[in-house]
């Protein structure tokens, strides 16, 4: 992997393939490796760059006091750093909410949004209950062995239907966290409310959202939709939140479907 120093933290990230820039941002207990279905199918139209947030993979860990806007001006001195202009910036999840926050921060920065089974933040899509239940439970098992507990967060992103092998996968990314970073970004989602910014986006934007997915139910992409601007959704059947993993054939398709024609 390449790295690069950002405001005194180590970035780590991929890089592949030559064209316009699309920025890919993993989502939460993952980090770049979250896209290795997706790296090869865009490099061959774009410069694919996916970072490892601080606090995940292969990048420093954060100061604990870290949330949103501090990931986002990391993300944009990041690009600045690779002298990326004006990318594509797709986010899953927690990488979702962050292209969010970053266009809320730097609007200047994307050309464009794609977001994957995103929220308005968890403050801004989830009611406070299963909110402050997510943030216990990340603190609870940030102190664990992975083993106790990344089954049942497997089961929580695929769908029934997924392989064993494919299973097996996912558990053992998610295996590697990092506990610091779990915590960090967990409170960083649960304070976090973009909802004042969905109506001004004036980017391109696509969602794409597994209709199956439990962590951020189809209806919260549907009110996402409804409020930002000539945006456009894409439900992919039968998955679940990490429909890149488990169905990308489709998801591959429904985003390069979306940059050939609605982004010049």
């Amino acid at each position: 992997m390449d790295e690069v120093e950002v405001a005194g933290l180590r970035i780590a990230f991929e890089r592949a393939g030559s064209g316009p820039p699309l920025v890919l941002l993993h989502g939460i207990l993952t980090d770049s490796r979250a896209w290795l279905l997706q790296l090869e199918a865009f490099s061959q139209d774009h410069t694919v760059v996916a970072w490892d947030a601080p606090g995940c993979g292969h990048s420093s860990d954060p100061p604990e006091s870290f949330r949103i806007p501090d990931y986002a001006d990391c993300l944009a001195a990041f690009i600045a750093a690779l002298d990326l202009e004006r990318p594509r910036v797709m986010g899953l999840s927690f990488g979702a909410v962050l292209a969010l926050e970053l266009y809320r921060r730097h609007p200047a920065v994307p050309r464009a949004l794609l977001l994957a089974s995103a929220y308005a933040g968890w403050a801004g899509s989830l009611p406070d209950d299963l909110i402050a239940q997510r943030v216990e439970q990340a603190e609870r098992e940030s102190e664990l062995p992975a083993e106790e507990w990344v089954p049942e967060w497997v089961s929580g992103l695929l769908t029934s239907s997924a392989p064993a092998e494919l299973t097996r996968l996912v558990a053992a990314g998610l295996s590697q966290f990092h506990p610091v970073g779990y915590r960090v970004i967990a409170h960083s989602l649960a304070e976090a409310d973009l909802r004042g910014v969905l109506p001004r986006i004036a980017v391109p934007t696509l969602l794409l959202h597994g209709e199956n997915d439990e962590r951020s139910p189809l209806r919260v992409a549907q009110q996402l939709h409804a409020q930002i601007p000539q945006s456009h959704l894409v439900v992919i059947p039968d998955v679940g939140h990490i429909p890149n993993v488990q169905a990308p054939e489709a998801f591959n398709a429904a985003v390069c479907d979306f940059l050939r024609s609605a982004v010049s």
